[in-house]
């Protein structure tokens, strides 16, 4: 696939935001200044300023001559910087590649992306009227390469689309300025009379190479595609990411389902085709007022069954309240793993399998009330009980180790011993009863003590001595001494509690 890129230029960047917060500011003259050697100097002017003939590097001063009412801020809440971030992360509705140049200006990498608007013309189109409408002086190009299309937005007629391999013949009218050349560049070009592209660009490379340096000769080669050009996107795109455009806004909830089963349906075929399946899904929907929605679902095996993903979409549809209405959505798999055909077997079979059965029905509860409410736990190679199991990260884990069925285990630990008060006949016995919350326990049968010592290596400690007892009511308890009887009295803790 060929190359397509998008430069964007916001003439009038911090101005127009600052506009945007304050209404009134709106056709007024206005500059932002910032201190400079003892003096003000402008940064940024506003459109209204710019025609008043205000430019950025004047002093202060010598524009208060020229407009004696200008209003001057000095003071503002954002950096460029941030604000094209924002931006960024606003334009990824139309390509997963996006990234910010500095000082004014986005870059997108839109190769396989025009198609989805109905082409670049309607595509570009839609980008400036949103961005018009967002009130910034925006303008904007199409080219095969980042330095054509940047070099357009800012010197060519826009909105402008240079066709596959076209760009020399749209650089060549253009100064040497849109080639983004160092300021003693452009000196030296312009003391010698070359103010266009085309009145250097046939010179012998050896000469503007000696008089100009190699920048000017590397600039050219990536304006004209002959030198690779790369940008450094806001966030890596995601290798399994699906998008929906929609011709007009989406407020109903019925368009939101028919928006997802279109991309469960596309990326499900993608991930059949390369035998995997989603862990986890995100479902984006980008709303006209430029406000972001999103819902997320996690499965506890890899899966591609359209109808089950659905299902845990569906319930959390609901929270994505859609406003204005939805322009575009997006469904990224942002976690998958290889299915085995063994797995695509259970998912696929038209038979019962209550260990499918099982998967599906854990993914909606999780779905309805949380990824946390349920875990799956395996045993771990550690004695200590607080360490003897680990938490399974999928539903198929296995644990290279088997459970320890020779003592008895309670089928419920507490995260954290807590202390009792018990009373013992004699050192080393079980105690005779215990107290725990308040409620009196007469113990009636004891086995016991296992003593279990904490590993050194990891951290040290005293040696508990287990025991299982059961009192009156038939319930039954885990619970050990911490320490041994001498000098000091030793604790007392109920750790589990059995069927």
């Amino acid at each position: 696939m060929a190359k397509r890129f998008a430069a964007i230029w916001f003439r009038h960047l911090m101005t127009d935001w600052k506009t945007r917060r304050q209404p009134e500011l709106y056709g007024i003259p206005f500059v932002i200044a910032t201190p400079e050697r003892g003096r003000m100097v402008v940064k940024a002017v506003s459109r209204a300023a710019e025609k008043a003939g205000i430019g950025t590097g004047m002093v202060v001063a010598d524009c208060r001559t020229i407009f004696p009412s200008l209003i001057v801020l000095d003071t503002i809440e954002i950096t460029e910087s941030d604000l094209l971030q924002l931006i960024a992360e606003w334009s990824l509705r139309y390509t997963p590649t996006v990234a910010v140049d500095l000082p004014d200006g986005l870059i997108l990498d839109i190769s396989g992306c025009a198609h989805l608007w109905g082409g670049e013309h309607q595509y570009l189109n839609d980008i400036i009227t949103k961005f018009h409408k967002l009130g910034y002086d925006a303008t904007a190009a199409i080219a095969d390469t980042i330095g054509a299309a940047w070099a357009i937005s800012r010197y060519g007629h826009t909105p402008s689309i240079i066709e596959p391999g076209g760009q020399v013949d749209a650089l060549y009218p253009l100064p040497p300025a849109s080639l983004r050349l160092e300021p003693h560049t452009l000196q030296r070009l312009n003391k010698l009379g070359l103010y266009r592209i085309s009145s250097f660009i046939k010179m012998p490379r050896s000469a503007l190479s000696r008089r100009f340096g190699q920048a000017l000769l590397s600039r050219l080669d990536q304006a004209f595609g002959q030198e690779a050009e790369f940008i450094n996107p806001i966030r890596p795109a995601q290798p399994y990411q699906e998008r929906l455009p929609s011709l007009e806004p989406v407020r109903t909830a019925p368009g939101i389902e028919i928006a997802l089963k279109t991309l469960l349906e596309t990326i499900c075929k993608r991930l059949a085709k390369e035998g995997k399946g989603l862990r986890t899904s995100t479902f984006k929907g980008y709303r006209i007022d430029g406000n972001i929605q999103q819902i997320e679902i996690g499965t506890n095996r890899p899966s591609r069954d359209i109808e089950h993903l659905y299902k845990l979409f569906e319930i959390k549809i609901p929270d994505l309240p859609p406003d204005l209405g939805f322009e575009l959505f997006l469904l990224e798999a942002t976690t998958v793993e290889d299915i085995s055909p063994e797995q695509e077997k259970l998912w696929n079979t038209s038979c019962n399998n209550n260990d499918t059965d099982i998967a599906k029905l854990l993914d909606r509860i999780s779905g309805k009330m949380g990824k946390d409410t349920i875990h799956r736990y395996l045993p771990n190679e550690h004695y200590w009980p607080e360490r003897s199991v680990k938490v399974a990260s999928s539903y198929d884990e296995k644990s290279p180790i088997p459970w320890q069925t020779n003592l008895p285990r309670p089928i419920s630990l507490l995260n954290r011993p807590e202390a009792i008060e018990v009373t013992v006949p004699i050192p080393d016995y079980p105690p005779m009863l215990f107290r725990y919350k308040g409620q009196l326990h007469n113990i009636t049968k004891a086995d016991g003590p296992e003593r279990i010592e904490p590993e050194w290596w990891i951290e040290a400690g005293q040696q508990r001595d287990y025991y299982c007892v059961e009192d009156e009511q038939g319930a039954r308890y885990w619970i050990f001494r911490l320490g041994l009887y001498g000098n000091t009295e030793p604790k007392w803790f109920i750790h589990g509690f059995f069927a």
